[in-house]
This record gives structure tokens, C-alpha cells and sequence, in this order.
């Protein structure tokens, strides 16, 4: 039996957050390895650098392989990560204090690399001009000949 609201009328449940959308972008798959060198593998390590270089996968249509790899030397914290999507390959590599701050920044040193290289894609499409543009510019050159014809005032010496 429904629940009532306080005027006597049946409430209707808000739709579900979690309904699927008309037009979703396909989930692409990321498959993420941790290597530990000079390190003990510690499981939150692993799932700290697969969560955030996740993320990347989003960015990209194709699945994504990224190679996370760890190392200590002395007082150094060492990481770089080599990510591969079809032909595409991208790596990076950084070194801090924390290996939870070497993760970010790997993170974002990789987010980055991405987002340029769509936007060099981007603006490497060429696309046709639409029937308006193309109306436009022909009635832009018919207007600039008329004014160039002889009959002006122009003042010849």
C-alpha cells in the first residue's frame, strides 16, 4: 500500500538516481598493475594508485593498460607509469617525499598528457562548411566586387 502524503494523496517515488541515461557514455575498461621495487606491497598502496589512475580512463574511447611502478631508494620515493591505449602511449615520472603524493602527481602529470593530446586531436578534425556558412561567405565576396567596380569615387591624380 502507497505511502500518504498529509492531503490524503498517494506519493509517487522520485525516479531512481541510479536509472540508466538515454545516451551514456560507454564505461571503458582500465586495467591497472602495481609493481613494488625495494617496497613491501602493501594492498592500500595498490588500490590508492588503481583508484586514481582510473580516472584516466574516462578521458579515452579504447580500453587502457597502465603500469604503476614503485620503488624506494634510501630517502627517495620513486614512481612511473606507462599508460597504453591502442597506439597511443604516454608515460610519466616523479618523485616526492610520500608515494601517496608521487601517485598523485603521476596522476596528474598523466591527466594532462591526455587532455592535450584530445585537444590536438580536436583540432586536427576537419569538417565541411554547412550550407549556410558557404551561402554567406558567396554573398560576402559578391559584395566586396561590387564596391571594387569602376563606378566608385575614387580620386585618381
Amino acid at each position: 500500500m502507497p505511502a500518504k502524503s498529509k492531503s490524503g494523496q498517494a506519493r509517487v517515488k522520485p525516479a531512481s538516481k541510479t536509472a540508466p541515461r538515454a545516451r551514456r557514455k560507454p564505461r571503458v575498461e582500465a586495467k591497472i598493475t602495481v609493481t613494488f621495487r625495494h617496497i613491501a606491497p602493501t594492498p592500500a598502496l595498490a588500490q590508492y594508485a588503481e583508484r586514481k589512475l582510473g580516472r584516466v580512463a574516462k578521458f579515452l574511447k579504447r580500453e587502457v593498460e597502465a603500469h604503476v611502478i614503485l620503488s624506494v631508494d634510501k630517502y627517495r620515493q620513486c614512481g612511473e607509469v606507462t599508460v597504453k591505449s591502442g597506439r597511443f602511449t604516454l608515460s610519466a615520472q616523479e618523485e616526492d617525499k610520500d608515494l601517496y603524493s608521487v601517485i598523485d602527481l603521476l596522476a596528474a602529470k598523466v591527466q594532462r598528457q591526455v587532455k592535450k593530446h584530445l585537444e590536438k586531436i580536436e583540432a586536427r578534425k576537419v569538417r565541411s562548411p554547412s550550407a549556410v556558412e558557404v551561402m554567406s561567405e558567396n554573398m560576402r565576396e559578391g559584395s566586396e566586387a561590387e564596391e571594387a567596380e569602376p563606378g566608385s569615387t575614387a580620386r585618381q591624380d
